[in-house]
């Protein structure tokens, strides 16, 4: 699937509204459209119509944007379509997209928050977030209350990720069942990455720090989960990490040991991800055998998990652009999306000013 994908990869659309840094981005279908969401240091939040390919909503902040999120609570519980975003100012925002207002505003942070995101547990009610202020806070969307603050790194955490959902969660019934401990997250994790070079793994109901994982030369810029036996890539037992060191890592979470270490990148990595992608159609245990990795140096670059050997595919970003600082695979509708073995993948990233998908 990867290399059908590679030979006729291009260009599909670019979105320019942005005028600084683009830091964050997700997506969302709500009902018959999809919709991009995008956070910059221009201080904006911009939501895209992906069909029209427009701007259709800028929300202002105070100041830089670092984190967006689309909110599955709000959506699942309420079905209003809401956008959760973090900021230098010290605070994460809560915003109602058809009226334009701010509906919650969750404040506790002393320093900028660098990242967020929603537990896949319990539909999303809880939010993690992450500070300058070396903490990791952890919210309950309902009642916009802090639940906790978790402490241990030594410098600014820039990322967080929390483990996927559960097989045994999968029922429609979730969230009524799964009350166990503090939150209804019993087994779950978060991992974090910090300017201190570690990553650290979380038990969220225990609150206490279960792993540490060293072994970065600079600042964790991005971490993430591989996904759970029903996804496609690596298990849930992995972490996938890059950083200012050049490098791309896989760690293994049982272990606590350093998988693999991908070197290519002439600078800093900002965005790695799991892709939906198999090499030459060979899977591991049903699951994907490609990541990938944005960075500075103006590249995209996918690897092969099994290999520490050279990248099997580079995309380079135009010399207006200025390295890829978030990375997204989106499914797009049929008529907006190439189908190999049953998969619709796009690839969506953002740079200084513009975002590309393509596909």
């Amino acid at each position: 699937m990867f290399d059908s994908f590679c030979s006729s990869f291009k260009l599909l659309k670019t979105f320019h509204r942005h005028t600084n840094w683009i830091n964050s981005i997700d997506f969302s279908t709500i009902d018959s459209s999809q919709f991009l969401y995008s956070g910059s240091d221009d201080k904006t939040v911009r939501i895209w119509d992906i069909e029209t390919n427009k701007q259709i909503q800028s929300l202002i902040h105070p100041g830089d944007v670092y984190g967006v999120k689309f909110s599955p609570y709000h959506y699942h519980n309420h079905r209003r379509n809401v956008i959760c975003s973090s900021s230098i100012d010290k605070k994460v925002y809560f915003w109602d997209v058809e009226d334009n207002q701010k509906l919650q505003i969750f404040k506790g942070h002393t320093e900028c928050v660098t990242g967020i995101e929603f537990s896949p547990f319990n539909g999303g009610r809880y939010l993690c977030s992450v500070s300058g202020d070396k903490t990791i806070r952890l919210w309950d969307v309902e009642t916009s209350k802090s639940l906790h603050v978790f402490n241990g790194h030594e410098d600014g955490i820039w990322c967080v990720d929390i483990s996927p959902l559960q097989s045994n969660n999968n029922n429609k019934d979730d969230n009524k069942s799964n009350s166990i401990g503090v939150v209804g997250g019993n087994g779950y994790t978060i991992c974090s990455g910090s300017f201190d070079k570690i990553i650290r793994i979380w038990d969220i109901e225990t609150t206490k720090q279960s792993i540490v994982l060293e072994g970065h030369g600079g600042t964790v810029r991005s971490v993430k989960y591989g996904l759970n036996e029903s996804g496609m890539c690596c298990g849930s037992n992995t972490i996938l990490s890059g950083s200012m060191d050049y490098s791309v890592r896989l760690w293994d979470i049982r272990s606590c040991q350093e998988i693999q270490v991908f070197n290519g990148h002439i600078d800093s990595v900002w965005a790695v991800e799991y892709s939906p992608f198999v090499v030459n159609n060979i899977e591991v245990n049903g699951m994907s055998n490609v990541i990938c990795s944005g960075s500075s140096d103006k590249t995209i670059r996918f690897w092969d998990i099994r290999s520490n050997k050279k990248e099997l595919y580079v995309i380079k970003e135009s010399d207006e652009g200025d390295g890829i600082y978030c990375l997204k695979f989106l499914q797009l509708k049929k008529k907006n999306r190439r189908k190999y073995n049953g998969y619709g993948i796009n690839l969506c990233y953002g740079s200084r000013s513009h975002i590309r998908i393509w596909g």
